[in-house]
This record gives structure tokens, C-alpha cells and sequence, in this order.
């Protein structure tokens, strides 16, 4: 599997963004696709995720409302679209898929394919 992260930029607060996540080779439909983010100096932290199915969408607290993670199967591309940015959203921001499909979905150990990455950065 192979993931490509793109649609970062910069930024003013209060802003929005569409994050793409062009994903190639082969996936099945219980593996899940997440976003993560990384601040400077920070640990990795989940953001959100789906089953390759389109189902059980996830997001963590900070985002909820704000953010949608989405898929156009057509593209094999899973979207996070986030509105209302505030400079706390500046991160990078990786794609990644677990085959495994577990409880853990939050931790970034569980998933064994990423992209490169795409920086985010918002401007107070």
C-alpha cells in the first residue's frame, strides 16, 4: 500500500483546508485509514479514521465538529476537510492505514503504512 498526503498550506485562523490522501495497491474494505498530526517537538497524536468501507468514522475530541474525514472511492482518496483552524491545528499531518483493524485505532503503533506527510500551519 502506498499513501500520498497532500493539500497542506498556510493558513489564517478561522480558515479551512482539504486534506487529500491518495491511497494505490491493494486495500480491503475493514482496513483503516486514519490522519495523525505531529506539532513541532510533539508526539504524533490521531486525529481521525474510517474503515476502508466508508463506515465507523472516528475523530478525537479537539477536532470533532470541525473536521470530516471522507472517501471518493472512485479516486481511492480519503479527504479531511477541516474548518474553523486555529493556530493549535498546526501540525503535519500524515495519513496512515492498519490492516489489523483493532481497538487500538488511536495509536499510531498499529498502523503499518504512511505517507510523507503534509505541513499545515495557522496563522493567528
Amino acid at each position: 500500500v502506498q499513501l500520498q498526503a497532500s493539500g497542506g498550506g498556510l493558513v489564517q485562523a478561522g480558515g479551512s483546508l482539504r486534506l487529500s490522501c491518495a491511497a494505490s495497491g491493494r486495500i480491503f474494505v475493514n482496513y483503516v485509514i486514519a490522519w495523525f498530526r505531529q506539532a513541532p517537538g510533539k508526539e504524533r497524536k490521531f486525529v481521525a479514521s474510517m474503515q476502508w468501507s466508508g463506515s465507523r468514522t472516528r475523530y478525537t475530541d479537539s477536532v470533532k465538529g470541525r473536521f470530516a474525514i471522507s472517501k471518493d472511492n472512485a479516486k481511492n482518496t480519503v479527504y479531511l476537510q477541516m474548518n474553523s483552524l486555529n493556530p493549535e491545528d498546526t501540525a503535519v499531518y500524515y495519513c496512515a492505514v492498519d490492516r489489523t483493524a483493532g481497538a487500538d485505532y488511536s495509536r499510531s503503533y498499529v498502523y503499518d503504512y504512511w505517507g510523507q506527510g503534509t505541513l499545515v500551519t495557522v496563522s493567528s
